[in-house]
């Protein structure tokens, strides 16, 4: 079953945006005028650049306002399935101040029956609760407004009608909003990045608007939609493994904090140059090695030159960021060096914390490491943002987190993020005076991007990853544009505690971004060092990052055998986790233990699967009826503990759980 993606006829108008620029779903104001679409005779053509390689091609069109600000737009058609994005630049390379640039937009109306639009909403608070709401005569309207993308919405949409839809994607790491408005014979969707945006450009500026992706499709088939996305996703937009251009595989990390003996307040701040080795040692002697140490905060010195500590309220590691200098009571000489060494020579890759959008004790950072002030920025709140927007901060920021990465041999840059931004961009806005709303906002995006970009060539030059983590306090960073550089190595905090949690957000999250990680425990809270880890916690955690959490050395009722386990089965799934994605039951929120919770990852060219059935802890039901949507004639099902094998004509078959709180894994084939 060769699953064929393409679906030219419907993506013609799409396609042809480049041969007809007036179609381009794209409007602005500029002054008191209206622009709508690529060809007016207000805008000036002044050039295309086109681009063609295996499956996709990417054209720029470059314009000229009437007063000679530049406007261009990029945009990429992906043949393979039927894909279109559009990115839009505003530059002023001229002498004198622009007009006021506002109502920046992606307008385009669909046409079909009963319009519904699905997705899930974000991680806090909501922790992925997928929707599924009717465009009727209110719409339906999101508004993420905190400047962390993804907390509480998500930029991703699955506009259905009664036949086909259209997949929907805002790619922008700041503010943005949604509105689905129902019209006579359709549906009316409008996206805008940097909300409220109305700012002149002065000479030399240079802002962007979010990329903005669209699939339509037809077919109605289950769950079709969704793998169109995933199949989208995994093809064109993760980021590669290495500077060889290698296809980002399933990976596992630890992290070693747990496995001291010291307090842990968070993070790896209690490592140090005489912990981590016995921890290594102990991992591969019983034989279960990771791919990556993750070594998380408070490895650096304070600006104080003081040592952070857990549990303290003035130094812990919340309170002391900013230096990227490591902490030489913790850590002297190259003891830090040689650590990473070697994990390298034993095959296990490093992976490092950072916070680079929060600085702390700005003064002492003057004294001692050559800041500026002016690049603290307090509201006197409890939070001092180091402002990458300004262009020498940020060449400042790199230079430093690159040193550390390069010195150290890092393998992967990982990024946190604790605080909300959106408040401080429009305080410094209010700082430049009228006309300049969203101007902040811009800079500081375009920046963040660059940064990672500049970070990403770092750990390549040393032969690392040619991507980042991507965090903000969980799952706050995951728009597109961030996920094209960056994989979110645990899709949200929370998911270090329940396995129902776990189970929910796999069902809905999975669905969209299809490299993600979760932890291997179940845990009363985020950050306790003793859980249940068993077959069933196993299971319901394996996805492509499996973050190992364990205590090798510190721990004398370690069961080694579970992880033995554990690591071994994962890798035997590994194959079909970037694959299609199935949900065969009904989605259940965090909370809810009373029901079974069942899907299967299907690979359509080997026409082969692995189906992950959950009987809950609460269950009182002990048979599961599942149907494979893929499934057509003589299918079986063979259980991995067993051996058994269930027949599954046309996919039906049925799943006995006969206890409660088990899972089974059963390998999906025809017969």
């Amino acid at each position: 079953m060769n699953v064929d993606y393409r679906n030219h006829k419907q993506d013609l108008a799409f396609e042809n945006m480049a041969a007809l620029p007036e179609t381009i779903p794209f409007s602005f104001s500029y002054g008191e005028k209206i622009y709508k679409g690529f060809s007016c005779d207000a805008l000036t053509f002044i050039g295309k650049i086109e681009k063609a390689q295996d499956g996709r091609k990417d054209v720029t069109l470059f314009y000229r306002l009437p007063d000679g600000v530049k406007v261009s737009v990029l945009l990429t058609h992906y043949y393979t399935h039927g894909a279109t994005e559009w990115t839009v630049w505003f530059e002023n390379d001229t002498d004198h101040e622009s007009l006021v640039i506002e109502n920046a937009q992606t307008e385009i109306a669909f046409q079909g029956k009963n319009a519904r639009a699905t997705g899930i909403l974000g991680d806090h608070v909501n922790f992925y609760r997928p929707y599924d709401l009717p465009v009727d005569e209110k719409g339906v309207h999101f508004v993420s407004d905190s400047g962390r993308a993804t907390h509480v919405y998500f930029p991703y949409f699955d506009l259905k009608f009664d036949h086909g839809g259209a997949l929907l994607a805002i790619g922008w790491a700041g503010t943005w909003k949604s509105d689905f408005e129902r019209t006579q014979d359709g549906c009316i969707f409008t996206a805008q990045s940097v909300i409220n945006l109305k700012t002149v450009l002065k000479s030399g500026e240079r802002i962007r608007t979010a990329l903005f992706t669209v699939i339509p499709y037809e077919s109605v088939q289950p769950q079709f939609a969704q793998n169109l996305w995933r199949s989208f996703y995994a093809a064109w937009n993760l980021p590669k493994a290495d500077k060889e251009g290698n296809p980002l595989k399933p990976f596992s990390t630890c992290c070693l904090a747990s496995d001291t003996g010291r307090p842990n307040s968070d993070g790896s701040i209690s490592e140090r140059h005489d912990t981590w080795k016995r921890s290594l040692d102990k991992m591969m002697s019983e034989n279960v090695k990771v791919d990556f140490r993750w070594f998380d905060a408070g490895w650096y010195i304070a600006p104080d030159m003081r040592s952070p500590e857990p549990f303290s309220q003035d130094r812990d590691w919340w309170h002391t960021i900013g230096t990227w200098a490591l902490d030489e009571n913790k850590w002297p000489g190259d003891t830090f060096r040689q650590s990473v060494d070697y994990g390298h020579k034993h095959g296990i890759k490093t992976l490092m914390w950072f916070e680079p959008e929060r600085v702390t004790d700005p003064d002492n950072m003057v004294k001692n490491f050559g800041y500026n002030r002016d690049w603290a920025i307090d509201m006197g709140t409890n939070v001092i943002t180091n402002n990458i927007g300004d262009e020498a901060c940020l060449q400042y920021t790199i230079e430093r987190v690159s040193k550390v990465l390069k010195e150290n041999g890092i393998d992967m840059y990982r990024e946190d993020n604790n605080s909300d931004p959106a408040a401080l961009w429009k305080f410094l806005d209010e700082k430049e005076g009228e006309n300049r709303q969203g101007i902040t906002e811009c800079k500081f995006i375009l920046n963040h991007y660059r940064m990672w970009d500049a970070l990403i060539e770092t750990t390549l030059s040393t032969g690392g990853c040619g991507f980042v983590d991507s965090c903000a306090s969980g799952g706050g960073r995951n728009d597109l544009e961030s996920m094209r550089r960056g994989i979110p190595l645990l899709r949200s905090d929370s998911d270090r505690t329940s396995t129902a949690l776990r189970l929910s957000m796999t069902s809905s999250f999975n669905k969209w971004l299809p490299f993600s990680g979760a932890n291997t425990k179940e845990k009363l809270e985020q950050l306790a060092l003793t859980g249940t880890s068993d077959k069933y916690v196993w299971r319901a955690s394996y996805l492509c990052a499996l973050n190992v959490d364990s205590q090798f050395a510190e721990d004398p009722d370690q069961d080694f055998s579970i992880l033995r386990f554990g690591l071994s089965e994962w890798k035997k799934v590994n194959p079909y986790l970037l694959k299609d994605f199935y949900t065969l039951t009904p989605w259940h929120s965090g909370e809810e233990k009373n029901g079974m919770t069942a899907y299967c990852y299907f690979d359509p060219e080997e026409e082969k699967g692995v189906l992950f059935a959950f009987r809950q802890e609460e269950c009182n039901e002990d048979a599961l009826k599942i149907s494979l949507p893929f499934a057509k004639g003589l299918w079986k099902m063979t259980d991995e503990d067993t051996g058994d094998v269930i027949p599954a004509p046309e996919g039906e078959a049925e799943i006995l759980l006969l206890e409660k709180r088990t899972a089974k894994l059963m390998w999906v084939e025809k017969a």
